[in-house]
């Protein structure tokens, strides 16, 4: 099948369209796109759907029939759909890299629904303008893990892209190996990146910059005239701190998780202070701020403890971009400063939170204590490399049991002294948290924690089992983790496997940008 053969999804013409469409993305004009159809898949097959996400948005059952499946593997089209692909550019490992784009995600369209309109994209649905000599396809191995992974981001309540649907083939795709072909469907309010901008500044195109501003304010930024207020009515300083916000926040609770992201070029950097782009992510095991997970990231770039710098370079290369909107140099560098000190703070509420220790409007010197036991904790974890989620887990539940006891004793915290070797200094330090808090607080501190500090998280080893099962035709190991992710901070009891340390083996696994 070729894409000119691609028909709409229609068997009677008093059929409606499953989705109500407005692609209000396409309003911008042609410079911003390229219209285009996906490249058919060779036999799809339903590997997930997200059947929670589709009730959410108030989509119908019909979107996940055999049907739709043939729309979702990019063999069809939805009546009122529109595909195409979008221009951007970026900067990658801290270089520019020029003209970008959509190189193997073919946008659908914008759909209406109960969470407001959202845009539809199909990763690994063919060759675009943009694909750059690449074959447009996704791999099952890295489109598992982007499904799973936005989901679990999801579940941990921090901003993300979401999993519609996964649709597997046998069709052959070659990167190291020869591997096979799938698809995801993901779902944003926008897909709009920093990159975007950048193009259309780095080609001096200020009457195309300004419409993209002006159209990512009007329908996904609204806040932003108010916020113009402060900077003396200009409306694009807003853009720019509306971003440097939500990304500082974004960036707090990435490190809060203990999660890397891998590959913080600017064109993966959502204007929406959004997760995107799930390539070679991991959820920390053992504690190391120095932690690479991206296997082709060779210089440590975007290691655990450089993405709060990251991010801040990254909205600096933006605010370059805007700076012809914005038109006044010394207020560009002004709202930048705004991330300086945004960052430790979501951070530090965000740190806080994890020993039970809430309230935002505490004191300053309240809030600087508490941070000294946020470092001395963690540089004790660092000296071992104790198990980021664990520890924090084990912590949590200490602090409950501790709750109900008459009194403290050494023996309560042993969940927690039981992951670290020197004892010693983990009770002293408990003894000092303990001293801040009071144990008449543990109660309530601790229900807090377990809501805070999550059971489950999508590590390497587990995501690497469900693919390796995938690859052999058993697709139940990613439903199987899927209901463990979206719940996150539950028990499920029956489940602990899932909770606990990662076998030696994973510490084999590397996980680069090959998708």
């Amino acid at each position: 099948m070729s894409p000119s053969s691609l028909a709409p999804l229609i068997t009677d013409q008093h059929d409606l369209p499953v989705l109500d469409w407005t692609h209000r993305l396409t309003q911008l004009g042609t410079r911003f796109f390229t219209l285009l159809q996906p490249t058919p898949l060779a036999a799809p097959r339903w590997a997930a759907r997200n059947e929670a996400l589709r009730v959410e948005l108030g989509w119908p059952e019909q979107l996940f029939d055999d049907e739709h499946l043939q729309a979702l593997a990019g063999n069809a089209l939805m009546v009122g759909s529109q595909p195409l692909a979008t221009v951007y550019s970026g900067h990658q490992f801290g270089q520019w890299a020029g003209q970008l784009g959509d190189g193997r995600a073919i946008w659908l369209g914008e759909a209406a629904s109960a969470q407001g309109p959202q845009e539809i994209q199909l990763k690994g649905a063919g060759r675009t303008p943009y694909s750059r000599g690449g074959d447009g396809r996704a791999v099952l191995r890295s489109s598992i893990r982007e499904y799973l992974c936005s989901e679990a981001m999801h579940g941990l309540g921090i901003p993300t892209t979401r999993a519609l649907s996964l649709v597997a083939s046998p069709e052959p795709v070659r990167r190291e190996t020869v591997e096979s072909a799938a698809v995801v469907s993901r779902v944003a309010p926008s897909f709009l990146r920093f990159g975007h901008f950048e193009h259309f500044s780095a080609q001096g195109d200020t009457d195309s910059l300004r419409k993209l501003a002006d159209h990512a304010m009007a329908h996904h930024m609204p806040e932003c005239q108010e916020r113009a207020a402060l900077w003396q009515g200009n409306v694009y300083a807003a853009l720019l701190d509306e971003v440097q916000e939500r990304t500082a926040k974004l960036l707090a609770q990435w490190q809060a998780v203990g999660f890397c992201h891998g590959v913080m070029n600017t064109d993966n950097m959502s204007l929406l202070g959004l997760t995107i782009d799930y390539g070679p992510f991991q959820f920390m095991d053992g504690f190391d701020a120095g932690h690479i997970c991206n296997h082709s990231d060779h210089q440590g770039r975007y290691a655990y403890g450089r993405q709060p710098n990251v991010a801040y370079w990254n909205l600096y290369c933006l605010a370059q971009a805007l700076a012809p909107l914005i038109d006044d140099h010394d207020m560009t560098l002004q709202v930048l400063e705004g991330y300086k000190g945004l960052f430790p703070r979501f951070l530090g509420d965000a740190m806080r939170a994890k020993l039970g220790l809430t309230g935002a409007l505490a004191p300053e010197s309240e809030r600087e204590a508490d941070w000294t036991l946020v470092e001395d904790v963690m540089q004790l974890m660092a000296a071992e490399k104790v198990d980021f989620t664990l520890f924090w887990r084990q912590l949590s539940q200490a602090v409950v049991q501790q709750s109900q006891a008459s009194t403290l004793t050494d023996a309560g915290w042993s969940a927690v002294t039981d992951l670290v070797l020197d004892r010693p200094r983990l009770l002293a330090w408990l003894a000092r948290y303990t001293a801040r808090s009071g144990q008449g607080h543990f109660s309530v501190m601790g229900d807090q924690m377990l809501r805070t500090n999550p059971k489950f998280v999508l590590r390497n080893h587990l995501a690497e089992v469900a693919i390796r099962q995938a690859q052999a035709g058993d697709f139940s190991e990613i439903e199987t983790l899927y209901n463990l992710l979206k719940s996150p901070f539950d028990e499920h009891p029956g489940m602990q496997a899932y909770a606990e340390l990662p076998p030696d083996w994973a510490s084999q696994l590397e996980i680069s940008c090959s998708s």
